[in-house]
């Protein structure tokens, strides 16, 4: 009985391995526009695709990105100036995309764009700092995807968001999983990348310390009463202590832009991608673990308020 759910079991990674494997042919001719290009995920996929011979449509919020990424490319690359909360920018970016692509539609879009503050206590924020976040993180995902929907189809071809373990990404989960099913009809295939932590310029400890002293400071008095005053250094030695026992791999930005890569270059790609030992090992199977061990973790790993119970 044993011997053959193994068997079964080599065979199945055996099939999955020889599918994953199958690469889309005529990748040169192949438009793929991205978002977030100035840094981080987005800056090195863009050189990435670059490098396998793709024509690469990147967007920057700045034109020092713009200009530095150009600078380390071919002339196949272009780029453009885009801001995801603004409809009309989109509207503008959206002309200039079809004005490339012609008649062969978009191959690939990857919406990487986004923005990250720290985790604080939900009662130290505002609503404003919420809109924030979902502006871009949310919002100008599906608005840019809703915008460019039309070409991919047109392409039969890729949509790949970056998805993560918060409240903005919860949201991209549930549009991705939604316009995968409603995309599947005309062949466009969706797939998410779901990263653990690496070391980007959104994810320097500097700003994080920063900010959470930021919403600390105006804290009302009884605010800082029930958390006591040791609860921001706390937090931030927290944050200070994860930062002195980071792994190798958070440094190695290609863990997650192979797998963005394989989403839009493979015959079968996956649906979901998990970057990262932390995805693998920790994110995601707390997310398949019953809720009363998630909160019994998180309660024992985070800092306690001075008037806990």
């Amino acid at each position: 009985m044993w011997l053959y759910l193994v068997v079964l079991v080599v065979l199945y990674y055996l099939l999955r391995w020889y599918r994953e494997r199958q690469v889309v042919s005529h990748l040169e001719d192949k438009f793929v526009f991205i978002t977030g290009c100035d840094s981080g995920f987005g800056n090195r996929l863009a050189r990435q695709l670059d490098q396998r011979g793709l024509r690469v449509l990147a967007a920057c919020l700045t034109e020092q990105g713009a200009e530095q990424l150009r600078n380390q490319t071919s002339d196949r690359l272009q780029t453009v100036i885009l801001d995801v909360t603004k409809t009309e920018n989109v509207t503008a970016t959206t002309n200039w995309v079809k004005e490339h692509v012609g008649d062969r539609g978009l191959w690939g879009l990857v919406n990487n764009a986004g923005i990250c503050t720290p985790m604080a206590p939900n009662e130290w924020l505002t609503k404003q700092d919420f809109v924030k976040v979902l502006d871009v993180n949310l919002l100008g995902v599906i608005d840019v995807t809703l915008s460019l929907l039309s070409l991919v189809r047109k392409a039969r071809g890729r949509v790949v968001n970056v998805s993560s373990y918060c409240i903005s990404k919860y949201g991209v989960e549930a549009f991705s999983d939604s316009l995968r099913r409603e995309l599947s009809y005309f062949g466009v295939k969706v797939a998410m990348i779901e990263p653990g932590y690496f070391v980007t310029n959104m994810t320097q400890d500097e700003g994080f310390i920063g900010y959470l002293q930021a919403l600390w400071n105006p804290a009302s008095p009884e605010l800082k009463e029930l958390y006591g005053e040791n609860f921001p250094s706390d937090a931030t030695h927290g944050i200070m202590t994860l930062s002195l026992l980071k792994p190798r791999w958070t440094q190695n930005l290609s863990l997650v832009t192979d797998c963005m890569e394989h989403a839009l270059t493979a015959c079968h790609p996956r649906t979901r991608y998990s970057a990262g030992w932390d995805a693998k090992f920790i994110y995601l199977p707390m997310s398949y673990l019953p809720s009363f061990l998630v909160d019994l973790i998180v309660y024992c790993y985070y800092p306690q308020p001075a008037k806990a119970l």
